[in-house]
């Protein structure tokens, strides 16, 4: 039967192994950061994932001893622009120790800050090209601003330096420009930084005609602060959001996903704010320009009014006699060519006249001879007709009452006849 050993003895053993074996020793090892803690030394986890499912196949205890952790932290925070902290891609430079009382773990004596920074970038690329591929990413780019943009939604969170430096330049421009801003508020830093942002977007979308665009702002921090602005579903919102967004996040150096969506990036919160009031004084200076064009053209107009003007006061008085004397000569011109028009319409005129005035002449004549004639012939029908042609004959006419007797039956005794004979009337009475 094998003699059995303690554990002290068996870890011990065990130490001695992995303590001295170079294969463990001053190894670069990348892994994913988790449950970074600090007191004096630095302790975390260090995991590695599945590709596919995100479980974790293997982790180890590390640390970060005392003594080298400061020249660490700052050579990763001059790189990044932010302390170590958990969920971060790492490559460390590991050593594997062995403690019969504490167990295995590793001890990290540098770190490759360029590939973590690279992890980043990589994956703010995929998600760049994820919009690009969707056909979004540069939506909010095609946006107008209207001149000027005046009226301003802001998403930041309430009493944050970097929202009241947005507000102190803005409403002290020079310009005296007058912004109507409103803040609607977000978490701007953490796990609900996506979900209260898009919260807010909507919120200003429902109440798109009031605004002309949307600012959306945060102050300065650590790099790892604004890993939440690497998000797809943030990005996307903004990239095909109906109104042009500014984004103003951290410092010049600092570049978020966002920024490659949004119709505007600037490098802080106040030079968002210099942005707008640059756009409001260039339309006013176009105003100002388009104003003295008008004072010139204005001006101008004037001044050629009032040399016709004065030309016009000068030529005035002398204009009437000018243009009567004219007016006399056209006159005198009209009445010469009327006279002169006149005579030669009338004298072929005149000639017809005489003309016709000598056969009328004759016709008349010609016509009084031809009644003369027949006049003459009916004096004489009349002559011989006549009631004292016939009396003339032996003839006589008997009137009772000045009516002509034509029979016998209406006489009766008594009765005044009277009868006219060619040389006078004679008065009878009926006897019989």
């Amino acid at each position: 039967m094998n003699r059995a050993i303690t554990l002290e003895e068996f870890t011990s053993r065990l130490g001695g192994v992995i303590n001295t074996a170079p294969s463990v020793r001053g190894v670069w090892v990348t892994a994913e950061t988790s449950d970074v803690r600090r007191s004096g030394h630095c302790y975390l986890e260090l995991i590695q994932k599945h590709p596919l499912t995100g479980e974790p196949v293997a982790r180890v205890r590390a640390t970060i001893w005392r003594s080298a952790l400061a020249r660490i932290e700052a050579d990763f925070m001059a790189a990044t622009g932010s302390r170590l902290e958990s969920g971060m891609k790492v490559m460390v430079l590991a050593t594997a120790s062995y403690h019969p009382a504490y167990g295995l773990s590793v001890n990290i004596t540098g770190i490759d800050p360029s590939y973590t920074l690279g992890d980043l970038l990589r994956r703010r690329m995929e998600i760049v090209e994820r919009l690009r591929r969707e056909g979004i990413l540069d939506l909010n780019k095609e946006l107008g601003w209207p001149e000027p943009a005046l009226r301003i939604a802001v998403v930041s969170a309430p009493g944050a330096a970097g929202y009241g430096d947005f507000i102190n330049q803005l409403f002290t421009n020079r310009a005296c420009l007058r912004f109507h801003v409103e803040l609607f508020p977000a978490v701007m830093q953490g796990s609900s930084t996506v979900p209260s942002i898009i919260s807010a977007l909507e919120q200003i979308a429902a109440r798109e005609d009031e605004w002309d665009g949307v600012v959306v702002i945060r102050g300065g921090g650590a790099t790892s602060d604004l890993a939440s602005f690497d998000s797809y579903d943030l990005a996307a919102n903004i990239a095909q959001f109906p109104l042009p967004v500014i984004i103003g996040i951290g410092h010049e150096r600092d570049v978020t996903v966002l920024d490659y969506v949004a119709n505007m990036r600037v490098k802080t919160p106040t030079a968002a704010a210099e942005w707008l009031i640059s756009r409001g004084t260039e339309a006013l200076a176009y105003l100002d320009g388009l104003a003295s064009g008008m004072v010139r053209s204005v001006t101008t107009i004037l001044a050629g009014c009032r040399e016709e003007l004065a030309y016009a006061s000068a030529t005035l008085p002398h204009l009437p006699l000018t243009a009567l004397s004219r007016a006399s000569a056209i006159a005198d011109r009209l009445s010469a060519a009327l006279g002169d028009r006149a005579s030669q319409k009338l004298r072929p005129e005149e000639a017809r006249l005489a003309l016709d005035s000598e056969k009328l002449s004759q016709a008349a004549l010609q016509t009084i001879e031809r009644q003369r004639v027949r006049l003459g012939s009916r004096e004489e029908l009349i002559e011989v007709l006549s009631p004292a042609s016939t009396l003339r004959r032996g003839y006589s006419i008997t009137r009772v009452g000045g009516h002509a007797v034509t029979s016998v039956a209406s006489l009766q005794p008594g009765c005044v006849i009277e009868t006219t004979l060619p040389d006078g009337t004679v008065k009878s009475t009926v006897q019989e």
